[in-house]
């Protein structure tokens, strides 16, 4: 059966929306951020949420936000780092979609999102957060249908090897 969306997911920093737009020109199909769409949708920013309704909160909208956007086909979804720790996030996006995990080393992602304000989850010490985050989630990107180390790829081997695999 072919599915009928990508799901990029990942952890930060590993490349999601860079990938997600150029698959999206590739395939001539609509690109979706879920961190974009929930931004739009509550007219804040996610560390603004994070600051007022906590973690939790934001977590619910995510998965809200998850859901609506998989009900759409021919689209790349690049979701945030942390919304397969969710269940029914899992759940969905297994259904509604081609799943590839974008993974790098934690060189690499701590050169990437060290000097990105807007996320919240490394505020302060960033190399000790991405090492702590990586070890907390090292499996939770496993039930994924591909998964690829972005660390040493350009945007277009990686494109390349997401369309090369996807329904075969």
């Amino acid at each position: 059966m072919e599915k009928s969306n990508i799901v990029l997911i990942g952890f930060m920093g590993t490349g999601k929306t860079s990938v997600g737009k150029v698959l999206s020109e590739r395939l001539g199909w609509h690109f979706a951020n879920t961190d974009d769409e929930i931004e739009a949708r509550q007219g804040v920013t996610i560390s603004e949420m994070f600051a007022t309704i906590g973690e939790a909160g934001f977590r619910q909208v995510e998965s809200e936000v998850i859901r609506a956007s998989l009900e759409r086909t021919n689209q790349i979804v690049a979701t945030g780092g942390g919304a397969v720790l969710s269940e029914q996030n899992r759940r969905v996006m297994q259904e509604k979609g081609y799943v590839v995990a974008l993974t790098a080393d934690a060189k690499t992602i701590i050169d990437r999102v060290s000097q990105d304000q807007n996320r919240p989850l490394v505020q302060g010490n960033v190399e000790e957060r991405v090492h702590t985050l990586l070890e907390v989630r090292k499996h939770a990107y496993d039930f994924a249908d591909l998964q690829i180390d972005t660390s040493a790829m350009t945007l277009e081997e990686i494109a390349d090897k997401i369309i090369a695999n996807w329904n075969n």
